[in-house]
């Protein structure tokens, strides 16, 4: 790439990112912030369009650098399609140039787009201070774990949480009085349908989700695999949004797509949970073997893309509460998995602390009388095998405590356990 051209797009990025404001925190902010004395690259990755540049903005000013202390570069701009390795280097001559501080930092976004990234930021992260975002595994891949083992941290932003959410709409959970109570509902119901990406919450605009889902589907997914696979890959794309909470296995997946291949039906779901679009929950057994062997359970990294691609709010609510959870769980850096015993009955989340289950949690829109008796028993049932004394059914509003002998289970409304203290 010419050098005139990169020192042009340098500095106009420089002057587009300085122009943001209005920007709504995000609740990782001061982990990151903490991070940073280690002097050690930091890896935020996460879905597309989940605000990682945004986040890059806010940890600048957070941080109090002003210009010449740091230097922004998005790889993902169109007029950086002819960047090549040796460019690193004018990027450097850039900041000497230009009488950048010595200890400038680096805020580089979706890097995933240079090639040879990792070779350059091995080389110059001990000068300085370093944080990078990307859009896929790429950043993870074994190649790059060879080189920056031990010597970078991963952290996974996702879209907004509903404490964020809520932040948006600058709605103050405390004090937990009737009125703002009855806000929360409201936003609540909101945020189970239309999910947490930041510009479809801002904007309000239903097309960014459908158009943002193309996209992942396209540039992250279907992109690795030859042509042949892009009719199987739709279909396996809209089995899954369709079948949420719903128990899955190769097998039953290489049907439907009529993919006899069950390496390539892998490779197909590794790329989805790459692209951070779906992850997936194993039945808990004590065997590695068979708890590898049965199938797992789906789940979307936002409702948007369910209520939107998938089905109908009004008859799936169950479902999308139940999503909720999990993907609240996965943000929390949980080790979780669901219960099945021999009689069929189920519970939804296992928490795993250290080697023993040691919470058990089932969700439902509602409590009712159709309901009752089966969530109880699923729940009762995972309990009495892990030995665990209180159990928590988490619901849209309702509050109570049942015991059953010397076992205690909580209900609770999903709001108050969405906006506990971590």
């Amino acid at each position: 790439m010419e050098r005139e051209d990169l020192y042009y797009v340098l500095q106009d990025q420089q002057k587009e990112f300085e122009e943001i404001s209005g920007l709504i925190d995000r609740d990782i902010t001061p982990s990151i912030i903490k991070l940073i004395p280690l002097r050690m690259p930091l890896i935020i990755t996460g879905i597309r369009r989940c605000g990682k540049s945004s986040l890059l903005s806010i940890l600048k000013t957070k941080l109090k650098v002003g210009k010449k202390e740091y230097i922004y570069v998005n790889f993902n701009d169109e007029r950086l399609i002819n960047f090549k390795t040796d460019d690193f280097q004018k990027i450097m001559d850039y900041l000497e140039e230009n009488d950048y501080k010595k200890n400038t930092f680096f805020l580089l976004d979706e890097i995933q787009e240079a090639t040879g990234w990792e070779k350059w930021v091995d080389r110059i992260r001990n000068k300085y201070p370093i944080i990078l975002t990307g859009s896929n595994s790429k950043l993870l891949s074994k190649e790059i774990s060879t080189i920056l083992t031990g010597r970078s941290i991963s952290i996974n932003l996702l879209p907004f949480s509903f404490k964020e959410f809520l932040r948006y709409k600058k709605v103050d959970y405390e004090p937990w009085d009737l009125k703002i109570q009855s806000k929360i509902r409201h936003n609540l119901m909101k945020f189970l349908q239309e999910g947490g990406f930041p510009q479809k919450v801002i904007t309000g605009k239903k097309v960014i989700l459908p158009e943002l889902y193309e996209n992942i589907l396209y540039r992250d997914i279907i992109k690795r695999f030859n042509k042949n696979m892009v009719k199987p890959i739709k279909e396996i794309s809209l089995f899954l949004i369709s079948n949420i909470t719903s128990d899955i296995s190769f097998r039953s997946l290489s049907k439907m797509a009529q993919v006899t291949n069950i390496s390539t039906i892998k490779e197909i779901i590794h790329s989805f949970e790459s692209a951070f679009v779906f992850f997936f929950v194993s039945k808990f057994d004590y065997s590695i073997r068979k708890q590898s062997q049965s199938p797992k359970k789906v789940y979307c990294i936002d409702n948007g893309f369910i209520t939107t691609l998938g089905f109908k709010f009004s008859h799936n609510r169950g479902k999308l509460l139940e999503n909720l959870v999990a993907v609240e769980l996965n943000n929390m850096k949980k080790e979780f998995y669901y219960h099945k015993n021999e009689k069929k009955e189920e519970c939804d989340f296992l928490i795993k602390d250290k080697l023993r289950i040691s919470q058990a949690i089932q969700v439902c829109f509602e409590l009712n009388e159709k309901n009752r008796q089966r969530e109880l028993k699923g729940l009762l049932g995972a309990m009495n095998k892990f030995k665990i004394k209180e159990g928590l059914i988490l619901t849209y509003d309702q509050k109570e405590d049942i015991k059953v002998g010397k076992k205690v289970i909580k209900v609770l409304p999903i709001s108050e356990w969405l906006l506990k203290d971590p």
